[in-house]
Order: structure tokens, then C-alpha cells, then sequence
């Protein structure tokens, strides 16, 4: 419960810090010209393909900044990431698109040989109720305003058909303060994803959509805070989803568990995908992969859900290494997070690769040798053995 009410915090204050961003980027004069260059193209060295990281640049306001936590994906040896992509950001009237902010995150992106897999959400104010006695969230997305979602999700996959080809409808539906502070509802959840999987089809249908992105929780229902990810994907299933999404995203964290600790209906852990997978086998939906978009371990000194340093880099190469070796039907391991344009000052920080002042953290390194291949011996971040 404290941990939920922690995250629901810092995520209201996140919502206020982009409503300002919003407003600060609607008035700021736009450059005619990019000031940060592109640089030339490049390719990602990687030995492991499974390596993707969540990055945040959507408010991420300097260009440089940008390119340069890009770069740094690049040179992890991470091929893919997940950048969320705001509806609030880039429709800010109705039928008026603004991709300013989201067109230079994708040339930075294409130019350092990255991957996008892009989510989509979060409701600009004139298609939410919004009364001064029952103000809505930025989460709030009444069913009256589906449509206008879908045609954003059309008009998305067509501007980028060229280069992003995996989109995820929203973002945790099964927790309540991401469905606006109402009840969850998978047959509502449902109904948003049918009308924007049949928008991106329409525009570009080569693309993967992607549904869930399901919040690991214990909650069951009736809960005001949401529904666990297992019964809520089951209600998706019931209202028909399964004929409108290609790939299954999924949240799993390790918590304090490693990564190869048994999944259990009442535990929260990394193997807790494997119950999703579960789910899909028995509504027959086994074809259709998974793209793991959220995961990770945290090494927050005072956080009750956190590992040491040294655990939460050796959990994370596990974590990937049994992946790789027993879950086949996983196309990408995302880590949440990159890095946050700002630190947060509490436990998310502890989340990161690297600081918002582009420190990269022991972890990033230790990725950085399993992702790239690289030995001791051979890594150019550390001096060479001496000779005996």
C-alpha cells in the first residue's frame, strides 16, 4: 500500500510537471532550423538483441540531452527502446497536430540505430471532462473520447510508418490511477484498443500493435486501486481483444526476488510474466509473442523493495540470460528506466542507468559487458590485465 501510494504521488507530480512542459512548449518560439546536429548514421553493436531500455525524453526539453542519452543506448549495446509518445503533446486542439517534439526524439533515434517501440496515451484537456467541482486527470479518458484517441493512433502510425513499426495502447489500464481514478474495466480497455488497432492497421499494416501493458499488482477485484494484470487480461480475453493486438506487452519487476524465484498467483517477481503466458495458452492466443516493456530490480539504500547495487546488477544479466534461455516467445527485455531528465530525489531515481547528469551508474557498465560481448580483457572501459 505504501509503495502504491508512493508511485501514485510521484506520478501526479510527474502529470504537473508535463502539464508545464505543455504549456511552456506551446509558447516557445519554434527553431527553424535543428540546432543540435544529427551526426552520422550508426549501427548498434550488440551481441544480444533482447537488450532494450524505457527512455523518457518526452520531456526532455534540450535537443542535446537527447541525442546524448541516445548515443549512450547506442553504446550500451541496447538495439531497441521504448519512448513514451504523448497524445496530450502532440494534439493540443482538436485535429491540430503538433510533431515537433515527437519528430526530432525519432530522427535522433533512427539516426543512432535504434528501434522504437512506441506508447501512446495521456488525454489533452479538450477531450476530457474537466469542471471545477470534479477536475479529471490526464489519465482520464472518457469512452465519448475513444474515437479521437484511435485517430491519433492512425495518425501517428502513418506520420512514422517508415520507422516505428510496434505501437502499445496505453499504459497500465488495470491500475486506477492509470485509468483516470475510476474503476478499471478490460472490457472498456478493450473497446480503446479495438477502435486504435483498426485506426494503425487502416494507416499502416505492417505495424505490431501492442496490447496491456499490464501493471504487476495483487489487487483483486473491487479494489479502488485496480485489478491484478492476471484476471484483467482474462476480462480483456472475455470482451474479444484478442482479435485486436499482435503481441502482448507485460510489466514484470524482480522486486527482492532474483530472477529465476517460482511465479506464484500471490507473488510479485519477474517470473510472474510466465502467468500471463499462461493465460494466453489457455484462450488459445500461444502464436502471439510478448514484448516485456517494463522491468528491472531497484538498490534504493532505505526502499523496503529494493536489492543492494552488486544484487541489482547480477539480477539484471540473470534476468536476461534466462530470457534467453527459456523464454522464446519474448521478443524484447525492456528495463525501466534509461535515465529521467530529472532526478526525483526518492527511490524511481534508483531505477536508472545512468543519473540525469549522465553519470552511468555500475549497472550500466555491467550491461554494457553482457551486451556487448565483452570480456574483461577486451573491455576499453577498463585497463588490460597485467602480465603474471
Amino acid at each position: 500500500m505504501i509503495i502504491r501510494m508512493l508511485k501514485h504521488r510521484l506520478r501526479r507530480i510527474a502529470a504537473l510537471i508535463a502539464l508545464l512542459i505543455i504549456a511552456i512548449a506551446l509558447a516557445w518560439p519554434r527553431p527553424l532550423v535543428d540546432h543540435v546536429p544529427l551526426g552520422e548514421q550508426q549501427i548498434v553493436q550488440t551481441d544480444q538483441p533482447l537488450v532494450c531500455v524505457h527512455t523518457l525524453l518526452e520531456n526532455e526539453v534540450q535537443e542535446a540531452k537527447i541525442k546524448r542519452s541516445l548515443q549512450l543506448t547506442r553504446e550500451l549495446g541496447a538495439s531497441t527502446i521504448v519512448q513514451f509518445f504523448p497524445w496530450a503533446y502532440a494534439e493540443p486542439a482538436p485535429g491540430k497536430y503538433d510533431w515537433f517534439h515527437a519528430d526530432r526524439i525519432v530522427r535522433h533515434a533512427r539516426r543512432q540505430g535504434l528501434r522504437i517501440i512506441a506508447r501512446l496515451g495521456l488525454v489533452p484537456a479538450w477531450a476530457r471532462p474537466s469542471q471545477p467541482d470534479s477536475p479529471t486527470t490526464l489519465n482520464f479518458l472518457p469512452e465519448q473520447s475513444f474515437d479521437d484517441f484511435a485517430r491519433y493512433a492512425g495518425a501517428f502510425a502513418e506520420r512514422y510508418r517508415d520507422a516505428i513499426d510496434v505501437i502499445i495502447i496505453w499504459n497500465e489500464p488495470n491500475l486506477s490511477f492509470e485509468w483516470g481514478y475510476r474503476p478499471v474495466d478490460p472490457a472498456a480497455y478493450t473497446r480503446l484498443l479495438r477502435a486504435s488497432y483498426q485506426q494503425i492497421k487502416a494507416a499502416n499494416p505492417d505495424a505490431q500493435v501492442l496490447a496491456g501493458a499490464l501493471a504487476p499488482t495483487l489487487e483483486g477485484a473491487g479494489s479502488a486501486a485496480g485489478l491484478n494484470e492476471l484476471d484483467f487480461l482474462t476480462g480483456m480475453y472475455q470482451a474479444g481483444a484478442a482479435a485486436y493486438f499482435d503481441a502482448l506487452a507485460i510489466h514484470t519487476y524482480g522486486f527482492r526476488d532474483p530472477p529465476a524465484a517460482e511465479p506464484a498467483p500471490e507473488r510479485l517477481n519477474f517470473r510472474r510474466a510466465e502467468l500471463l503466458r499462461e493465460t494466453m495458452i489457455a484462450q488459445g492466443d500461444g502464436d502471439k509473442p510478448a514484448f516485456i516493456t517494463e522491468s528491472g530490480w531497484n538498490d534504493h539504500p532505505r526502499w523496503a523493495a529494493a536489492v543492494r547495487p552488486s544484487q541489482r546488477s547480477a539480477y539484471t544479466i540473470q534476468a536476461f540470460k534466462f530470457v534467453a534461455a527459456n523464454w522464446t516467445w519474448v521478443e524484447k527485455l525492456c528495463l525501466w528506466a534509461f535515465r529521467y531528465p530529472a532526478d526525483l530525489l526518492s527511490y524511481p531515481d534508483y531505477f536508472t542507468l545512468i543519473s540525469a547528469d549522465f553519470t552511468m551508474k555500475p549497472i550500466y557498465y555491467a550491461l554494457q559487458d553482457y551486451a556487448r560481448g565483452w570480456e574483461r580483457n577486451e573491455n576499453p572501459w577498463l585497463p588490460p590485465p597485467r602480465e603474471s
